[in-house]
Order: C-alpha cells, then sequence, then structure tokens
C-alpha cells in the first residue's frame, strides 16, 4: 500500500484571506531571493483560481524591476486569445508596482506546438533557474501544470530526469494542444504552493495523498521541499 503522504496545509475562512495569505508568502520568499542574489524568480499558473490572489500579489512592496515571471504551463493561442494564461497574467498580476516585472511566457508562433516548445526552451534557458517560487492550480481530474491524466506524453512530462524546460502536450481534456514546464523544472522551486478552492479539489487532493496515482501526486512525490497547500472553501 502507497504511503500516504500529507504535505503541509493552510487553510482559509475566506479565499480573501488566502489570497492575501498567499500574497505575503510569496513576497518574502521574492524579496529574500532579491537580497541574497539580486533577482526574484516566479512561475504562475492561470484558470479561474489566481485572480484574487494575484491581485493581492501585485501590490506587494517587492522590488518587481528585479522579478521575472513566466508561467507554469499556456495553452497554444496567442495572448489576444480569452483562453491565454499570458492575457490572465498580464491582466491581474503586472499591474501597479508588479508592471514593473519581466515577463517570459511560453507560447511562441510556430507550425506545431513541438515547434513552439523548442522556442520556449530556447527562450527560457537565459533565465535565474531554479525558479525561487512556483504556483500551482489543480483540476478536478487531479491534473496540475499541463500534466493530464490522458497526455499521450505524461510519463514523460512527469519524468524526475527530463532536461528539458518546456515540453509540448497533446491531451484530449485540455481542447487546445499546450506547453508546460516539466515536473522536472517545476520540482527544484524554493517555495512550491498549491493553490486550490473548493470541497470537490480538496477530496481530489485528499485522494492523491492518499495513494491514488494522479499527476498532482507525482508532484508531491518529487519535490524538493514540501508542497505548501493553500485551500478555501
Amino acid at each position: 500500500m502507497a504511503e500516504k503522504i500529507r504535505p503541509e496545509r493552510r487553510i482559509f475562512a475566506s479565499r480573501g484571506e488566502l489570497a492575501k495569505a498567499l500574497a505575503d508568502a510569496v513576497s518574502k520568499v521574492l524579496s529574500g531571493a532579491i537580497d541574497a542574489r539580486g533577482a526574484g524568480f516566479l512561475a504562475v499558473s492561470g484558470g479561474s483560481t489566481p485572480g484574487l490572489f494575484f491581485a493581492e500579489l501585485s501590490q506587494m512592496p517587492i522590488d518587481w524591476s528585479r522579478v521575472t515571471v513566466t508561467l507554469i504551463d499556456e495553452r497554444l493561442v496567442p495572448a489576444s486569445s480569452p483562453r491565454s494564461n499570458a492575457a490572465l497574467a498580464m491582466e491581474k498580476l503586472l499591474q501597479g508596482p508588479a508592471a514593473a516585472a519581466k515577463f517570459v511566457g511560453l507560447y511562441h508562433e510556430a507550425d506545431s506546438v513541438e515547434d513552439a516548445a523548442e522556442h520556449a526552451n530556447e527562450a527560457l534557458k537565459a533565465l535565474p533557474w531554479p525558479l525561487d517560487v512556483a504556483i500551482l492550480g489543480m483540476g478536478s481530474d487531479g491534473h496540475t501544470a499541463s500534466f493530464f491524466p490522458d497526455a499521450d506524453n505524461l510519463d514523460t512530462l512527469l519524468d524526475p530526469r527530463q532536461e528539458q524546460l518546456v515540453l509540448p502536450v497533446h491531451a484530449k481534456s485540455a481542447i487546445e494542444p499546450r506547453l508546460t514546464l516539466t515536473l522536472a523544472t517545476i520540482v527544484k522551486a524554493r517555495f512550491l504552493g498549491l493553490h486550490i478552492e473548493g470541497a470537490e479539489k480538496r477530496a481530489v487532493l485528499d485522494r492523491a495523498c492518499d495513494g491514488e496515482s494522479l499527476p498532482i501526486r507525482a508532484v508531491i512525490d518529487q519535490a524538493s521541499r514540501p508542497v505548501q497547500i493553500y485551500w478555501a472553501e
């Protein structure tokens, strides 16, 4: 029987309180990184969940001019698309003080998602790896990043020895082809947070922690530090 894993959980009475607490934690890590090495490096997720968190984080008193922001994953759509994670980050996070940050997205116009992934790898190589902060979301199917259970290359995406920063993803449940940071890239983050909301997602996380083989379980297993769970109803 698989060993039960219980990452550190922080439970909040409201989504607003969660957003403020997560923004404060991320701010401290980024400011510490700037003090230690002159730069902070953050990767964020898309979807409907992080809007409040982005709004709070954007106002934090960080030296944003020394912060680089990238994405955990992206659909193969330009920033003009309402389904673009880059568009969400630019609209909700890269505002106010945070507008001074450098943003490096994953999308590149290309003939295929495979070509786009190659372009993304080249663009990201020059960034200050490893990530200081990676903030993940999770779907009701247990996927995180673009590690969909039905992805045709899921084993490659989750390979802890994977050397590529970004890989392409084809999954029927994802609708569009996707680009994603690999598990090996994400789990090296100095602060790895999982931001989830609602009873359904909490139940999915519990199943993963109890041993069910879901993509989020692979991240929890391979993380270099305990994953920090932020949850509110």
